[in-house]
């Protein structure tokens, strides 16, 4: 049987690149082919690496042709950047921990790597030593009974504070948190996992807390966990305190510890493992035995799997979800404590996560001209309001922008004005302010009065950076205040410039709308132009929210058909009633339930699943299609959380419907 060769190279020469370069000489698959390095000519280079080709800067290695896979080996700050970049050349990638600075960028690279099908994983070495599996298998076995509660830690003491070196700066995700705390907390999960038979399990409800330092980052730092089957966890980390650094597992007939878990009892080079069963006040020691270099066998199972076509490891190793899950822990934790790197701030994130300059020109988001607003929009708007910082939220408005998209959904009560914020940060920082399409909203129930709306646009307006929106939407209505005050109020903010294109009303009925262009005409005001309520292939049958309308049946399309109002429809798939999550005999969701849940709903929905299958696509993509198909223009709001969401929902804009193919989704 002929052995395979992986063939293997590094980016960055600091100390964790010489430990994975002894695993690899130790490794059964392995062969160390180059490293990468900005400085070439650094003394001790030759001798640290003696078996690799020294490369000029880290491109070098991307272009490498005897290279098939890189160990990322740079300060946390440059793990996605290279990453991607190594997926879009086609390279595997095993990137130290942790994988990312957040979730977010996790799921980045990880969106990367699916679409260059290359293999991607984080290098939490101790995951894939036996005895890390041995653990696993005595909780999972029930030897100490129900586990209850599990302790970790990972701590040690630097000399002194350093504000420039890398366990401290913010400029390089300094801190413990990110260094150290991964190995506690993705050991504790997994812990978890195997006393319910899974590969990990992640924790319902997270609570952090750090000491910080002068830079910000966490000297020393603590967080519980809290898990669906009642087990707490409780998790430490420290570059300023030599913690006890054991694992301990308590379970209702004993317990389980295990001294340096990471280093199994040992260095680097190899441990023989300890695991102490501790019950009725006697201890049994199991000793998996004197192993290969740790780093071996990550570098192993990563050859492994990509020699078997696999996208990323098995357990125990970490797989993406493992990584993401693990990520977004350490995301709440930070967050608890008040961190936030300097590195993710607006000054200093002026470059794409794959870092490089936002690019424009991007054509798979086709663009359209509407009446009353002078510049090309894209065919979708973007909302985001599940991102809280800046780093997070960039990562899709870029690659929505980069794709072609240059409408973007905010209201003044969306993230109680932080998605307004998040909004303006990205538009002056990528300075696209002038090539985007900006919608406002205000007066937002119980606020829905005239004299709200110029006071309300003003915060929304510094919010977002700029001093006019290009399209403003009441987000309410309020029928106890006549239509003409509110026309007036904002026929004002576009003679004052503040509006520079269109206006009109989310969750208004026909009756209001009508009542309000006439009041218009008549007195030499500037017409409402649109509305913004909810328009789907499928029709509400109960509305989400209290004061919202729904427009999707057959005298709304009449309505709109005659007049052409445009409407900024959302919720315009259905709100997962197109995907899996609904179906006649899952009703576990109450809210699809509630407002889709009908014959006539789940007939349209058998449709879009036939066509679907017939194009080659998912429901949801027809239904997304349907709605821009529409004899009246439609502006679908959509709200990926992801960048796989964001693909997928581009992906209906390869379809084109016949009229006869509309009527039918909607008929039958």
């Amino acid at each position: 049987m002929t052995i395979q060769t992986l063939r293997w190279g590094i980016i960055g020469p600091g100390a964790i690149a010489k430990d994975f370069r002894r695993g690899v000489l130790d490794s059964r698959f392995g062969k160390l082919e180059a490293i990468a390095t900005r400085n070439p000519g650094k003394p001790g280079l030759a001798e640290d690496f003696p078996e690799a080709r020294i490369l000029d800067g880290y491109d070098a290695i991307l272009k490498d042709p005897n290279v098939d896979a890189i160990y990322i080996a740079t300060p946390h700050v440059g793990h996605a950047e290279w990453a991607i970049k190594a997926a879009e050349a086609g390279k595997h990638v095993l990137v130290e921990k942790p994988f990312a600075l957040s979730a977010f960028e996790a799921d980045a690279v990880f969106h990367a790597h699916r679409k260059a099908g290359t293999f991607a994983a984080e290098a939490f070495m101790y995951r894939l030593h036996p005895q890390t599996k041995a653990i696993y298998d005595l909780v999972a076995s029930g030897t100490i009974g129900e586990v209850r509660s599990i302790k970790s830690s990972f701590g040690f003491q630097m000399p002194g504070f350093m504000p420039d070196h890398r366990l401290f700066a913010s400029a390089l995700a300094g801190g413990g948190i990110l260094d150290v705390g991964g190995y506690p907390v993705s050991m504790t999960r997994f812990i978890a996992g195997a006393t319910a038979g899974k590969p990990f399990l992640d924790p319902v409800k997270v609570s952090g807390m750090a000491n910080l330092n002068a830079e910000g980052t966490d000297n020393w730092a603590s967080a519980l966990l809290q898990f669906e089957n009642g087990i707490i966890a409780e998790v430490s980390c420290a570059v300023m305190a030599n913690l006890d650094n054991v694992l301990r597992i308590i379970g209702t007939e004993g317990r389980i510890e295990v001294p340096d878990f990471w280093f199994a009892d040992g260095d680097r080079t190899g441990g023989e493992g300890r695991i102490d069963i501790i019950k009725g006040g006697q201890t049994e020691t199991i000793r998996t035995g004197k192993q290969r270099h740790l780093y071996s066998f990550e570098a192993d199972a990563a050859a492994e799997a990509i020699f078997a076509g696999r996208q990323q490891l098995d357990s125990p190793g970490m797989s993406w979800a493992d990584t993401l899950g693990n990520l977004r822990v350490l995301d709440k934790w930070r967050a608890d404590a008040g961190i936030e790197y300097s590195v993710e701030k607006p000054a200093n994130r002026k470059l794409t996560l794959s870092g490089r300059p936002l690019k424009s020109g991007g054509t798979t988001v086709p663009r359209r001209k509407l009446a009353g607003i002078g510049k090309d929009m894209s065919i979708v708007a973007l909302g985001f309001e599940d991102f809280r910082t800046f780093a997070s939220g960039t990562i899709l408005l870029d690659a929505f922008y980069e794709a072609g998209g240059n409408l973007f959904d905010t209201g003044w009560v969306y993230g109680s004005g932080y998605t307004e914020k998040l909004l303006g940060e990205w538009l002056t920082n990528r300075g696209v302010r002038e090539q985007s399409v900006v919608i406002g909203k205000g007066a937002h129930s119980p606020l829905c009065y005239p004299d709200v709306i110029g006071k309300q646009l003003t915060q929304t307006l510094d919010r977002l950076q700029t001093d006019y929106v290009d399209v403003y939407f009441m987000h309410r209505d309020n029928l106890d205040v006549p239509v003409g005050e509110f026309v007036d109020a904002m026929d004002a903010e576009v003679k004052a410039g503040r509006i520079r294109g269109i206006f009109g009303g989310s969750n208004w009925t026909r009756e209001r709308f009508d009542e309000a262009v006439a009041y218009a005409e008549k007195n030499g005001k500037q017409k409402p132009g649109a509305l913004s309520n909810n328009f789907a292939l499928a029709e509400m049958q109960d509305v989400i929210w209290a004061g919202c309308v729904s427009s999707s049946d057959d005298a709304w399309k009449a309505w709109f058909r005659d007049r052409q109002v445009p409407n900024f429809a959302w919720s315009s798939q259905g709100r997962g009633f197109f995907t899996d999550r609904a179906g006649r005999d899952k009703r576990d969701n109450e809210e699809l339930v509630r407002v889709w849940y009908n014959e006539k709903n789940f007939g349209r929905r058998d449709r879009a699943i036939e066509l679907a299958e017939k194009l080659g696509k998912s429901p949801i993509h027809v239904a997304l299609a349907y709605v821009l198909h529409q004899p009246f223009p439609v502006v679908p709001l959509i709200g990926p959380r992801t960048l796989g969401e964001l693909d997928d929902s581009l992906k209906a804009f390869d379809i084109r419907l016949t009229p006869e193919q509309v009527a039918w989704l909607d008929q039958g």
